[in-house]
């Protein structure tokens, strides 16, 4: 076992790293020092086996015996994967508090940086060729493409520090309020690793398990991801034209239509678009109820277009956005208009440094 075999490695590192120590010591001392040297490295290798041997609770047995049933995965080779992981009070804890929550002018300022929009400016440069080719095959503009890689992992900078086996582990068996949600991801994620010849254990993401430059989930690493090189490797970890590629696919595969606007701004008078702030994303309400409504925009609108009306907070004033349909397509990516009003802005602020 890995852990076993690491546990080995350190025990063997400090007995000699101790040893070169106690040659320098006093002579009289080494009966004493010697007991408790073989004491402590006893107890770190009783403390590893031990946790490659515990029992697993029985979610965690149920979910393997559907894995098995269901996949044909080998449920004692399962057993001993999950004995290797436990769950982390750091992702609970994170995945309790996400940016989302925070008010749009404060959401804005950890993603409209200058840093980050120079940076998708080299990053735009350097992958200009292939943006370009992916624009005019999915209909996906380049700077939101460059814009999703900016945001999730500031171009691969920052693709996360967590094992994805055990984020997803700790999330499926430890966070009832999403479950359902992470379970599937965890039978996603061990089927992409066999598919892939990926060991389990070695793929770092963030603390929710998305992966690579774009943040895939596995179940959209499964459904979405492209190998754009053709080496036979989907990698989006360290492969930028492979990340690029599946950001515009999976787009694709959700509906964008090439051309369109994504967001325009919006003005309101009176009182009558309350009824229109509500917390459906996609758009729904037509154009012509919005007008009725008092809100205006310097765009001319068909009157049956679906819109959806944001309400941004700024510090001292609430600002307006009619959302359309690609808008609608880019929270599939994260279920949050924040998220896609900071993707569409981050952009177009890349857009305009070329």
């Amino acid at each position: 076992m890995k852990l076993r075999r690491l546990t080995a490695q350190i025990v063997g590192y400090a007995v000699r790293t101790i040893r070169l120590r106690a040659r320098a010591a006093p002579k009289g001392t080494h009966s004493v020092f010697y007991p408790l040297l073989c004491g402590g490295l006893m107890l770190i290798m009783t403390v590893a086996v031990a946790d490659e041997n515990r029992e697993l609770p029985p979610a965690p047995r149920a979910f393997i015996a559907d894995m098995a049933r269901k996949h044909a995965f080998e449920q004692n080779a399962l057993i001993r994967l999950f004995q290797q992981v436990s769950p982390q009070p750091t992702i609970l804890e994170r995945i309790a508090k996400p940016a989302e929550a925070k008010p749009w002018h404060v959401y804005r300022k950890i993603f409209l940086t200058e840093a980050r929009i120079q940076n998708g400016a080299v990053f735009w440069r350097e992958h200009a060729q292939v943006l370009s080719w992916l624009q005019d095959r999915y209909g996906v503009p380049a700077e939101i493409i460059v814009a999703i890689l900016g945001v999730e992992t500031g171009y691969g900078q920052n693709t996360g520090g967590f094992g994805v086996l055990e984020a997803l582990y700790t999330l499926a068996f430890e966070y009832p309020k999403r479950a359902d949600f992470f379970r599937a991801e965890l039978e996603a994620f061990l089927l992409l690793c066999r598919e892939e010849n990926v060991d389990p254990l070695q793929p770092k993401g963030s603390y929710a398990g998305a992966m690579g430059l774009p943040q895939f989930m596995p179940s959209s690493y499964r459904r979405y991801a492209v190998d754009f090189d053709g080496d036979g490797r989907r990698d989006i970890w360290r492969d930028a034209n492979d990340a690029a590629a599946s950001v515009a696919n999976y787009f694709t595969a959700h509906g964008w239509r090439a051309g369109e606007s994504i967001t325009l701004p919006a003005t309101v008078a009176g009182n009558g678009h309350g009824a229109l702030l509500d917390g459906d994303l996609k758009p729904h309400h037509p154009w012509s109820a919005l007008q009725a409504g008092g809100i205006q925009t310097t765009v001319d609108l068909a009157l049956g277009t679906p819109v959806k009306l944001l309400a941004l907070e700024q510090p001292d004033s609430v600002g307006y956005q009619l959302a359309l349909h690609n808008f609608y397509v880019i929270t599939r990516y994260n279920h949050s208009p924040l998220y896609a009003m900071a993707v569409y802005e981050l952009g177009q602020a890349i857009k305009t440094r070329l």
